[in-house]
């Protein structure tokens, strides 16, 4: 497991991609439509991922890579609850879960059909 993204949701991607950019100095690496935005954080292979779809009242997460989310997910022991089971979001397959401490975590792989995400 490898984490790859801090995943922020955000409730008006425009602004949140000034921000980045213009306060932070931030450039962005790609894009998925217009709700999702990825940055490389300087000094890290992590990238920053803005994106629309999510609550912005979640704040911030981990988005690990793993080799096969369903095969974490049949695999999960107690005390971790799944909160989203494991469906595409085209170019990603991912589950969402919580740790004891209520902290969301997020896998994911990528579909075969979708190449070099990260």
């Amino acid at each position: 497991m490898n984490l790859t993204f801090m995943y922020h949701p955000v409730a008006d991607p425009g602004a949140a991609v000034a921000f980045q950019h213009d306060v932070l100095g931030l450039d962005a690496d790609w894009r998925e439509g217009t709700d999702t935005v990825v940055f490389s954080l300087p000094g890290t292979e992590v990238q920053l991922m803005l994106d629309a779809s999510g609550s912005s009242a979640a704040g911030p997460n981990g988005f690990y890579q793993v080799a096969d989310v369903d095969a974490f997910h049949a695999a999960r022991r107690d005390p971790v609850t799944c909160v989203e089971p494991p469906a595409d979001l085209p170019p990603i397959r991912c589950a969402a879960f919580r740790d004891p401490a209520g902290n969301l975590m997020r896998i994911f792989h990528e579909l075969a059909e979708h190449p070099g995400l990260a």
